[in-house]
């Protein structure tokens, strides 16, 4: 095993550990009356077909969350998107790309004509390589590059690894986060809040600063961000932090590489089926998820990854840089 296979693997432990220690704590307010229940109204059904609603399955995935062990399995395939060659012949880098969001916009890019390369921790190798199978069955290539985002000289050996694949990068898609709920500040450790921050906001740093030496005119950024980065949320301080700070990145950036006709932009999800909340919430929680939207449900990834593609592709957003543009859900 490699020293940034070793060091990713060390990330999910340190993830585990945190899991575990904010479990007991959910247990013992638990045990004492402090669970909730949410409602049971149908979601709102707006696509080509209907998407699950709650009551969801009670599961508590251990972390980083692997979707193959997901007893609902998230809709990412899009089965009525049509490719139309809106990213042909272009490469990108996906971190998070494994499962979930991530893998979802992998997909369809290449469907869209791009190859992909795709960052995960080395625990999640088996959605990786689902993900790559998915990837190849589009007709396109796709490496598997396992490691640590808060690491800078990893970053820097996944884009020459990208480079040496493909020839070059089209794309970036800061994607990969951590997230773990607290029901106060006292809660949160130094530990945590670091482990947060430097996965959240300095893995997105750390990539884009690794790629934008490679980056041409044409090319693009795209920062997922949250709706708790635009709105906050009382159990996800930390987590919520490092959404507004890639949020204000995002316009930053594209203000600084505009120039050199890079453009920069941002999604912010409500809440999303994939591995990271199920990885979070206890199953009581997650029987709930999404139900406080005005859909009344979570999203699934599917319907999250044409808005990446819409960002990604110069065909469609030439003249848009520095936005951040919300897929919530809910109304405004």
């Amino acid at each position: 095993m490699s020293n940034s296979e070793n060091k990713s693997q060390n990330v999910g432990n340190l993830q585990r550990d945190i899991q575990q220690q904010q479990d007991q704590r959910d247990q013992s307010k638990s045990q004492s009356g402090g669970g909730q229940q949410g409602g049971q109204e149908q979601g709102v059904q707006t696509g080509t077909h209907d998407f699950p609603s709650p009551p969801l399955p009670q599961q508590h995935l251990a972390k980083p969350g692997v979707e193959a062990d997901m007893e609902l399995k998230p809709h990412f395939l899009a089965p009525d998107y049509k490719g139309s060659g809106k990213l042909q012949g272009m490469s990108a880098i996906v971190t998070g790309g494994d499962s979930g969001i991530g893998r979802a916009v992998a997909v369809l890019y290449a469907r869209e004509g791009a190859d992909v390369a795709l960052i995960y921790l080395s625990d999640e190798q088996e959605d990786a390589v689902e993900t790559k199978r998915c990837i190849e069955a589009e007709g396109q290539r796709c490496i598997l590059i396992p490691g640590d985002v808060r690491d800078p000289q990893f970053c820097r050996h996944a884009v020459d690894e990208t480079i040496k694949a493909f020839g070059k990068i089209d794309v970036l898609v800061n994607n990969a986060a951590f997230q773990e709920h607290a029901d106060s500040l006292e809660d949160l450790t130094e530990e945590r809040f670091d482990l947060t921050m430097k996965t959240n906001i300095y893995g997105y740093f750390h990539m884009a600063k690794a790629v934008l030496p490679h980056l041409k005119k044409g090319a693009s950024i795209i920062n997922t961000g949250s709706v708790t980065g635009l709105q906050g949320s009382a159990k996800l301080l930390d987590y919520s932090a490092t959404k507004g700070a890639i949020h204000a990145f995002t316009m930053s950036l594209a203000s600084n590489v505009l120039e050199k006709g890079i453009r920069v932009n941002a999604v912010a999800p409500g809440p999303v089926w994939t591995p990271l909340n199920p990885a979070d919430q206890t199953p009581e929680k997650i029987a709930q998820f999404g139900a406080s939207t005005d859909m009344k449900r979570p999203a699934q990834p599917e319907e999250l990854s044409p808005a990446y593609v819409f960002l990604a592709s110069p065909v469609c957003s030439s003249y848009i840089t520095g936005i951040v543009l919300p897929v919530t859900g809910s109304v405004g």
